[in-house]
């Protein structure tokens, strides 16, 4: 099953886009629900967002230094179910 790795809501309706940090994962690699996945920068702090399931990061959609929306599909985690 594939699970998307979403930007979330960040500290209200008034944040709504980010930076890319940086990846803690490659695709192909395997990753665990609720470790960190990626880091995103605003101009007031830095979000680390979790994966979602666990299963192997399938896509990455947004490369570090891109500017990302909130809702936006940043990866794709496929899970075995």
């Amino acid at each position: 099953m594939r699970v998307e790795v979403k930007v979330p809501e960040l500290g209200g309706s008034d944040v709504t886009e980010a930076d890319v940090s940086f990846w803690y994962y490659d695709e192909g690699e395997e990753v665990d629900e609720g470790e960190d996945l990626v880091e995103i920068l605003t101009d007031k702090a830095a979000f680390n967002i979790s994966a979602p399931a666990s299963g192997t990061l399938a896509e990455v959609n947004a490369g570090e230094g891109e500017t990302v929306k909130v809702g936006q599909v940043l990866g794709v985690i496929e899970t075995e179910e």
